[in-house]
């Protein structure tokens, strides 16, 4: 049976993106594209949400979906652990899944989980990431959910070092951990993690070149898993084994609180990254 899709933010570049591994699937259809003055009205008859939005639109498009008792697919940056936690009790109430995605790209979630695995051995970890200027919103959610993740990988050992923190030159600090955003043309998406500890340093680089390839693999599984899932999911970790172990990238928004048919969740990693 196909899955309906009603697409929100489908004009902007993820939303292209994600329209066409839509296209290419035999499995879903967008049957609703929706814009910044489109009316949320029009999600009804969808038996799936996903939003592609802005950080500003994005709440609205989430509340309606849940309101709707239909399972949201965030691609939408700007989702942090404290806003998450706002919709999770509606989610939980409704019956209903959510799945946020940071970012689609595997390689940029096994950037941000060695960050996480490395995290205990060095005192000062700096993030530096860069988009296109057109990119409005700062810092990243790509670079809030690494800065998550590194905090949750050293919850005995405590923040980081960051000091002068309170310089607005230091950077946004998120988890203790100061965000440097560059918006200039010529790049896609660049994040560097900057690990520092006595006599060495370890850099961890993750590069975007063709969001159209880098993304694919990682919006089928995302789709796949947001069309049955029940909770909350964060993050493309939690959905793909990573062979870092269950303790990197995994939180209270993993699935083993939002549970998922496991075989036809591999099953379709497998297909999706071809594996």
């Amino acid at each position: 049976m196909t899955t309906r899709v009603a697409l929100v933010g489908g004009t902007g570049k993820l939303g292209r993106i994600i329209a066409g591994v839509i296209e290419a699937s035999a499995d879903f259809e967008v049957v609703a594209v929706l814009g910044s003055s489109s009316d949320l009205s029009e999600l009804d008859g969808a038996d799936l949400v996903v939003d592609a939005s802005t950080p500003g639109v994005s709440i609205d498009v989430v509340r309606a979906a849940i309101e709707r008792r239909i399972n949201v697919l965030v691609g939408t940056s700007g989702w942090s652990a404290e806003r998450i936690a706002l919709v999770r009790p509606l989610v939980d109430a409704a019956g209903t899944g959510a799945v946020f995605i940071p970012n689609f790209s595997l390689g940029s979630v096994i950037a941000s989980a060695l960050a996480a695995a490395a995290a205990t051995h060095f005192p000062s970890i700096e993030i530096v990431e860069t988009h296109r200027e057109t990119k409005v919103d700062s810092p990243s959610g790509t670079a809030v959910r690494t800065a998550e993740l590194i905090a949750q990988a050293r919850s005995e050992v405590g923040p980081v070092d960051a000091p002068h923190a309170d310089q607005r030159a230091r950077g946004q600090q998120v988890a203790s951990i100061p965000i440097h955003s560059l918006r200039r043309p010529g790049v896609v998406a660049r994040q560097e993690t900057i690990l520092s500890g006595s006599g060495e340093s370890l850099t961890i680089v993750h590069d975007t070149i063709d969001p159209a390839l880098a993304y694919a693999a990682g919006i089928r599984v995302g789709l796949a898993v947001a069309r049955d899932v029940r909770g909350v999911i964060v993050g493309l970790d939690a959905l793909i084994d990573l062979g870092l172990g269950p303790e990197v990238g995994a939180d209270a928004s993993s699935p083993a609180e939002a549970p998922v048919d496991e075989g036809g969740v591999s099953g379709q990693v497998a297909r999706a990254t071809g594996a």
